[in-house]
Order: structure tokens, then sequence, then C-alpha cells
């Protein structure tokens, strides 16, 4: 009885120990397969029509501005000299209006028409005193030699002297009024022309045919943008790094993508009311035509000459917790097909669209980066791996 326990213990032993071996062996099998999956679902292949579609678009690591700055907000401004009121000192009645909201136009070109018998008598005027003033001119002269003579009185010499410089001021106030409407004095207009006292666009026209005007009425208002310029407002802390000279970035995110450059000119020396901030004034370098003042922006001014490697933030693509972006072989391409391998980054400073990027794996010599199409690429590896096949 006892040689029969111990046989039975022996072998339950010897078949506790096959199994064991059995489970470690396929545990081993299912580990590797796990790892040639998760080793193969790193590389995608398309073809061209597949490449294409997905907008594939290859670059290379940039140098970029990301480390030394600040950033500030702000928004766009046009200094008062380039806009203007359209005004005139003359009553009126509006018969034509030339222009339309938008509109291009250069200083002293005509904007519109009026009817104004107050501007008719103001020309009435200017030819009567005209007129007066040569006679008086000449009666002066006149006088002038009787009274060396001994002719006439000293009373009636000085009236005609004094006659003379009344109608000389008269004269040149009538010549001063007409020259503010851009009139030849010398010829007689029927009507009254409204002209542009600067060059920009026609921003807005308050006025319609057969509108009653009167002195200081605005009829029309112009801007000129090409002189707009940014207005930042830095915070105290950053006062001391903020200096006229230093280079400004910003991006129109609700007009366009494009990086625009800007330098500050001139720096405030007195907080805004309720606020920590001074302004400081930036030229654009180059204005966009599309830009108008009163936009907000996101700048960075540019502290610093130190350059990080970056990425566009499009090129960067986030999986199980990390970050990737995907290269590609220039040697490795063979005719319609394509390959891009997923390679994991670390990243740091955002901003401006760009994003500072170390590379933590070893890259093939004549490597490209993918730099538009990376989600594309993800999703197209997602799939593979949902439908349980190769990335390939």
């Amino acid at each position: 009885m006892k040689r029969i326990y111990i046989a039975l213990v022996v072998f339950g032993t010897i078949f506790f120990a096959n199994c064991q071996n059995k489970t470690t062996t396929e545990e081993t099998i299912v580990t590797q397969e796990d790892e040639h999956e998760e080793d193969g679902a790193k590389e995608v292949e398309l073809n061209s029509a597949q490449k294409k579609a997905a907008g594939i678009v290859m670059g290379q690591l940039e140098d970029k501005n990301l480390t030394d700055v600040i950033k500030v907000n702000g928004q766009t401004e046009l200094p008062p000299q380039n806009q203007a009121d359209v005004t005139t000192f003359l009553s009126g009645t509006i018969t034509q209006i030339l222009v339309n909201i938008g509109d291009r136009v250069t200083k002293g070109q005509v904007l519109a028409i009026a009817d104004s018998p107050e501007f008719i008598r103001l020309q009435e005027e200017y030819q009567i005193s005209k007129n007066n003033l040569e006679y008086l001119e000449l009666e002066y002269k006149r006088q002038q030699t009787l009274r060396a003579e001994n002719v006439n009185s000293e009373k009636t010499y000085q009236k005609t002297k004094s006659e003379l410089n009344i109608e000389k001021s008269r004269y040149q106030s009538l010549t001063n009024q007409l020259s503010l409407l851009s009139t030849n004095p010398n010829s007689m207009a029927r009507t009254l022309k409204i002209i542009a006292p600067i060059s920009g666009n026609v921003s807005s026209i308050p006025i319609r045919i057969g509108t009653n005007i009167v002195n200081g009425q605005t009829l029309l208002s112009l801007v000129d943008n090409s002189k707009i310029h940014l207005d930042l407002k830095i915070y105290e802390k950053d006062l001391p790094y903020v200096h006229e000279g230093q280079k400004v970035s910003f991006k129109l995110t609700n007009i366009n993508k494009e990086e625009v450059t800007a330098t500050i000119f001139s720096i405030g020396k007195a907080f805004e009311p309720g606020t920590k901030t001074v302004i400081a004034h930036a030229n654009i370098d180059q204005v966009p035509d599309n830009l108008i003042p009163g936009l907000y922006v996101n700048a960075l001014v540019d502290v610093g000459a130190k350059t990080v490697k970056a990425l566009p933030n499009e090129a960067i693509i986030k999986a199980d917790g990390r970050e990737f972006i995907f290269v590609s072989d220039a040697s490795e391409e063979h005719g319609d097909h394509f390959h891009y391998k997923r390679v994991e980054v670390k990243t740091g400073v955002k901003e401006l669209g760009y994003t500072q990027v170390d590379i933590v794996e070893a890259l093939p010599e004549n490597y490209s980066i993918v730099t538009q199409g990376a989600y594309y690429l993800q999703s197209h590896l997602i799939k593979n791996e949902g439908g349980g096949g190769h990335s390939h």
C-alpha cells in the first residue's frame, strides 16, 4: 500500500511539471508574437494613390527661436495720423457719391459732389474782393503821389491806405478758404467737390444722395492700413527684458497661418490705467493686405538668440501616452511603395505652430520627416492593428 502511494505522488509530480513547462512555453510564444506585432506596428506602407490622398509632405527639423521669448498679447492699432474723417466747412446737398466702402483712394481724389449756394457765394466774394483790391492798389498809389505833392490831406491818404490793407486781408482769407476746398480761386465752379485728405481705403459712408451737409459733419471715413502696428501689453515682471529694436513674431489665426514679424519701436513710460502692464509699440515689417485694426494677437518677443530644433505641431502624434513622428528612408522607397517608420520623440516648448523636438531613436542617414499627413499614417496604423493584420 505504501509503494502504491509513493508511485502516485511521483506520477503527479511529473504530470504537474509537464503542465508547467507547457504553460511557460505557450506564454513565451505568445509574448514573442506580441513583441513581433508591436514592432511591426511601427511601420506603415502606402502606395502612390494612398500617399496622394493623405497629402503627405516631407521636411526636416527646423531651427526655431522658441525658448528665449516672452509671450505677450495685444492688438493691431492704427495711428490717428492714418485715419481721416472727410468733412467740409460749407453747407449744401449731396448730389453724387463716387466711391464705395472698401475702395482704395488717393490723396486729392474727388469722393463726392454737393450743390452748395454757400460755396457759390464764397467764390463771388472772392472775385469782388480781387477786383476791389486791384482798384484800391491803384487808388493808394494815386493818393500817395498826391500826398507827396501835398495836394490831398493826410486823412484821405491814411483812409485809402487803411481800406487797402483791410481788402488785402479779406482777399487773403477768401483765397485760403478756397484753397481748403482744393478749388482754383480763379475759376467759378458750380458744384462743391468733396476731396480725400489722405490716401487709404473708404471705411464708412454715412451720407447718401440728398443728404444735407453742415459745417464739421463727417461725410466719409478713410483709413490707411499700410501703417498699422501692434500695441503689446508687457507685464511688470517682463519689462526688464523688453527693449526697442527687438523682434516680435505673431500669427493671425483668424486670417491665415502665416507668421508675421514686427520690430518694437517705442515702449510706454507709464502703466496702463487699472493694469500692471506697459504698452510696447511695434512696426509690422510687411503688413498683410487683409490686416485690419482691432485684431487681437498672441505674440512672442524675442529676448535671446538661442535656437532649438522644431517641427510643425501637425507632424507630431500621440499614442499610448507617448509622442511620435513618422520618418521615411529614401533608400527604402521602391517604385510605387513608400515606407514610413514611427519614431518616438520628446517634445519641449510649443509656440506659434511649432514644437521643440528631441528624437530619442537612431535614424537612417537619408531620412526625411512627415510634416503633413502624420495623423493619416497613425489612423492607417491603428486600422491595421484593429484588423489583426500587419501594418504593411
